[in-house]
């Protein structure tokens, strides 16, 4: 049985008229979705609207020379993705045509029309099988393995389209992905190699309610603003806030699995900056290479808008296929402002009617659309898996109430807003904690509680008082200057300003300080607390708010972060901290 979805009769057609991407032909026998080869040079679309006669067309490569009366065949089936060993080390354009081997085939510009399986077809793996003869066998169904990376076991397993059966016959050794290695008594051959169509999300169980965090080594996200393996985040910022580092940072500390990198509409340099830096760069949860758990996809601004959009969908069902083996996924889509602003230059050209600020009126649908792929889920072959879904969004002039930022918030339940001005006063992570918030704090609590310290939770609200309360004080500052606060609220703002610069604050130059663990996470802002309870005991006692805020042992939590050995450094500090203060009273 073919995994592919079965070619049917169809007719070719002929181009009627062509804008910009969007091209409109007649006489094609296509059905929505499927995959068209458009003008003589053969570039791939994709159908988007059937009207009679007039199919409407949407090109991923630029259409320029293509003109009225030039062919256009119909494959006859949908965008699909090629799965398989292989896709680990790659790096991808939006329709999973791998750029490594056609820069080999063509050089740095690549021709027009021009495709690649997005594996390769006679690369040889070894094979290991993990069932036997007479075993039974359902869709899902994990049949062997193949050591794909250093750090990566891939997990070979039956498609989720077909009907499973007894085995009659398994292989053992090295196959090409193509090569049946298991053979069931409905016929039913299984190879290393899937096709799946990206518009279609693949089969699950169950999507259950996520518990364990996505730990990132970035303080502000763990400790303030969690998010969930199975989760969803969205970072908006403006331009230079540092959406970017934040994603890749992201990549490279996360204890996720896999790691689906997708540059949608970016910048060539910021796309060439991850393609260069990720293949050095070590995995710290392993101290393999970090690309050996790694795909990357690159759609950058100069090339085809179209494409944008099919290289979220490519993305997310390659996350799928991984998160079915068992394994926790992180996806990373940068930016969906760039996805948004191709769906609005196609419905432009559909003469559609608009919606705000001219995006479609389905933008809300098409983003829902993407982000409920993501989850923690249980698998139809017993395991379970996640994807954890974090898109960063562009709004110009970083105006969160347009339409992108606004429709994102209603979806994502982890929402870490970058702000220019803490950019611009070099605070990294350039997240604002006065608007970023996480729904997943109370369902995430239990795991902090037992793996972390049990106090957790009230440490963190701690946290987020202090820095409230500093925002407050801060504007009464602007009008009437620090020293004319009470001593009380002074010292308030003394502790808010460890917090922003020795917690908050990470150094992604410096590989002490740029991970961060859950325990360090908790031991600094313990440390703080530990300096405010006995800071405000002085006070109470009598003692001068200059002369507390003086001490110091009180500075040496800024180098906490850049400390190797923390716990006996804070210590120090605390008992330090506990010791001048106390000899002032």
């Amino acid at each position: 049985m073919s995994q592919a979805t079965d070619v049917q009769t169809t007719d070719d057609g002929t181009i009627a008229s062509v804008s910009g991407p969007v091209v409109v032909a007649t006489g094609l026998g296509a059905r929505m979705n499927d995959v068209v080869y458009v003008g003589d040079e053969g570039l791939m679309g994709e159908v988007i609207e059937i009207e009679g006669d007039r199919t409407t067309i949407q090109v991923y490569e630029e259409t320029s020379g293509i003109s009225p009366g030039q062919p256009v065949e119909n494959t006859g089936e949908p965008l699909s993705v090629d799965l398989g060993p292989g896709m680990l080390y790659s790096i991808y354009d939006g329709v999973q045509r791998p750029l490594d081997v056609l820069e080999d085939r063509m050089g740095a510009f690549l021709d027009r029309g021009v495709d690649a399986p997005g594996i390769d077809l006679d690369e040889e793996w070894e094979f290991t099988p993990t069932i036997s003869e007479g075993d039974e066998l359902e869709a899902g169904d994990v049949v062997g393995t193949v050591p794909e990376t250093e750090s990566i076991e891939h997990r070979v397993m039956v498609p989720p389209d077909y009907e499973g059966g007894e085995v009659t016959n398994v292989e053992e050794g090295s196959f090409s992905v193509t090569d049946p290695i298991v053979e069931l008594d409905s016929g039913e051959e299984v190879t290393m190699h899937q096709e799946w169509p990206v518009r279609e999300t693949r089969p699950t169980v169950d999507k259950q309610t996520p518990t364990t965090p996505l730990v990132t080594g970035q303080r502000v996200q763990d400790g303030l603003f969690p998010l969930a393996k199975g989760g969803t985040a969205a970072i908006p910022g403006p331009f230079g806030s540092g959406k970017t580092v934040t994603q890749q940072s992201l990549a490279k500390f996360a204890d996720a699995d896999i790691v689906i990198y997708i540059g949608c509409g970016e910048r060539g340099n910021e796309m060439t900056e991850v393609i260069d830096d990720f293949p050095d760069l070590e995995d710290p949860n392993t101290g393999k290479p970090l690309m050996s758990r790694t795909c990357l996809i690159a759609n950058t601004s100069n090339m085809p808008v179209a494409a944008r959009e099919s290289c979220v969908y490519t993305g997310i069902t390659i996350a799928e296929y991984y998160r079915d083996m068992g394994y926790d996924v992180a996806l990373m889509a940068d930016s969906t402002s760039r996805w948004a602003e191709a769906m609005r230059e196609i419905s432009s050209r559909l003469e559609e009617m608009p919606g705000e600020e001219g995006y479609p009126a389905y933008l809300a649908a098409r983003l829902s659309a993407f982000y409920e792929r993501a989850g923690y889920f249980e698998n139809i072959n017993g395991t379970e898996g996640s994807i954890s879904a974090v898109g960063a969004v562009s709004p110009p002039g970083g105006d969160f109430s347009e339409p992108v930022t606004q429709n994102t918030l209603r979806i994502v339940k982890t929402f870490w807003a970058l702000d220019s001005d803490l950019a611009e006063r070099r605070h990294f992570p350039a997240i604002d904690w006065n608007e970023s918030y996480s729904l997943y704090r109370d369902q995430l609590d239990p795991w902090f509680e037992e793996n972390v310290a049990a106090d957790w939770p009230e440490t963190r609200q701690w946290v987020i008082n202090t820095l409230d309360e500093e925002a407050e004080l801060q504007e009464i500052v602007q009008l009437v200057g620090e020293d004319a606060l009470p001593d009380d609220q002074r010292l308030t703002l003394d502790v808010a300003r460890y917090l922003r610069e020795a917690f908050l604050q990470q150094n992604a130059l410096n590989p002490t300080d740029a991970y961060s663990s859950p325990e360090k996470t908790y031991r600094m802002m313990e440390a703080i607390q530990t300096y405010s309870e006995e800071a405000f005991d002085a006070l109470e006692a009598g003692v001068p708010v200059e002369e507390i805020t003086s001490i110091d042992a009180a500075p040496r939590l800024n180098r906490i972060g850049t400390t190797e050995e923390y716990g006996e450094f804070i210590e120090e500090i605390e008992s330090d901290v506990q010791d001048q203060l106390r000899e002032k009273y």
